[in-house]
């Protein structure tokens, strides 16, 4: 069959879309604290922040077309059972439990708030009403999909581009300060702290999630082959990543750079909003606060499109509209217990999830090693999973102590990798028992439609 292309331009505007996608409220938040507390080591840290929370967002979007485009193909190499219950969580995460009413929380707290007089709570009327309107709005640019590309990849993402464009260049032209000694806990093994950060991007998360819709859009263009389908993902992921990569590291030098100005603060929101108004004045909240707006804009569409598609295709009898509604419902109820006790809810949940998606990632490109026996298969999510749940207990304070010191034995537990290890000899002992029972060579191709 003749390979089927899309022009440049196109190829830009659906990389554009994606990185529109990934590029959410929530986001542009971790890396300007890991530059504050990093300081000198601050490059040390990011560089794992960037394994996890950008250069594993290619290999996820690569994963994904391999795998055919979908997050229960890839999770059902496992077991069909694992694949649809792994893919429910994951789309419920990156949906109504968790990413809207976070991005529609942080919206509120850093664009809203900062520009109203007086103290007004989180827990208010004002966040309802806002919540409300914010919501309703992501639902009624999500009604129909596949507009995303004019929308999202050729209109609001160079708008919030260029404002974001304009506060970093001011902090490279005009320095707030210089980087100070590390504090806490990047005085020692910043890299492996970096690399844990970066699971709260929840992009290599967002990139499973993200699959259903960007392939609609994909084939929106007249691509109909699975195979010049994947092709075109991966050429628009490079463009995605290279977007996020600089982006993490400039809001990462605006954090290193902020401490003489505006001190140690508590979360990214602050700092990036002390720093907006360091370096523009009161007029930077506004910058600021147009790039926060934006981005949640944006994030909540892709979110809410994505898990609605997800949930239509999966339970046909309710339609895409109707699951937008019910979702939406969700959210806006969620949003409303306040930002604080909704970032409480998602470190336990990455600590579980996360580390799960790297190994299937991994598991896929390594399948040929291991000639794709279901055994390592369960194995490695198995050895993985087990430790990923103790840093989620760990982390929800649930028998941490007993947890830290029964467990401290395995190597990297104590950075919060220790799933790397036990993930490695799960799959190990998987192949071990595959060439034992004398289990059958399983191959997963991309074949033409």
């Amino acid at each position: 069959m003749k390979e089927e292309n899309i022009s440049f331009w196109q190829l830009l505007a659906i990389g554009l879309m994606l990185f529109a996608m990934f590029l959410g409220a929530g986001n542009i938040i971790f890396a300007p604290v890991l530059g504050q507390l990093a300081g000198t080591n601050t490059w040390n840290g990011m560089a794992g922040f960037l394994i996890t929370g950008v250069g594993f967002v290619l290999l996820a979007i690569i994963a994904l077309a391999m795998a055919g485009g979908t997050v229960e193909k890839l999770a059902g190499r496992v077991h069909p059972l694992f694949g649809k219950y792994f893919s429910i969580a994951l789309f419920l995460s990156l949906g109504p439990i968790y990413v809207i009413p976070r991005t529609t929380s942080v919206v509120y707290e850093i664009a809203i708030i900062p520009s109203i007089p007086g103290n007004v709570s989180a827990g208010s009327i004002l966040l309802f009403v806002f919540s409300l309107i914010f919501i309703v709005l992501t639902v009624v640019l999500s009604i129909n999909p596949s507009k995303f590309v004019d929308i999202l990849g050729k209109v609001l993402t160079p708008v919030f581009a260029i404002l974001l464009a304009v506060f970093v260049l001011m902090s490279f032209l005009s320095p707030m300060g210089s980087f100070h000694e590390p504090q806490e806990p990047y005085m020692t093994g910043a890299f492996f702290k970096g690399f844990v950060e970066g699971y709260y991007t929840m992009d290599v998360l967002a990139a499973f999630v993200f699959g259903g819709i960007f392939i609609k859009s994909i084939r929106g263009l007249g691509v109909k082959s699975e195979k010049s389908t994947a092709k075109i993902f991966i050429k628009a992921g490079i463009i995605t990543i290279i977007g996020l990569a600089l982006l993490q590291l400039s809001l990462a030098w605006v954090g290193a750079t902020s401490v003489d100005a505006i001190g140690y603060l508590d979360n990214g929101g602050q700092v990036l909003a002390e720093s907006a108004k360091s370096l523009f004045g009161f007029g930077g909240i506004y910058i600021l606060g147009s790039v926060v707006l934006l981005t949640g804009v944006t994030t909540n569409i892709a979110c809410l499109s994505s898990v609605a598609e997800y949930f239509a295709r999966i339970y046909p009898k309710v339609s895409y509209r109707a699951w937008l509604y019910a979702l939406a419902l969700i959210s806006l109820v969620i949003t409303n217990f306040g930002l604080s006790t909704i970032l409480e809810l998602a470190s336990p949940i990455l600590l579980l999830l996360y580390p799960i998606s790297i190994t299937l990632i991994i598991l896929v490109f390594t399948n040929k090693l291991f000639k794709g026996y279901q055994s390592v298969y369960v194995g490695a999510v198995t050895g993985t999973g087990i430790v990923a749940l103790l840093d989620a207990m760990k982390d929800a304070h649930i028998l941490t102590d007993t947890i830290n010191t029964t467990f401290r034995f395995i190597p990297l537990f104590e950075s919060g990798a220790g799933w790397l290890i036990t993930g490695f000899i799960g799959a190990i002992i998987g192949l071990v028992y595959a060439k034992v029972k004398h289990q059958s060579p399983r191959e997963f191709l991309v074949t033409n439609e």
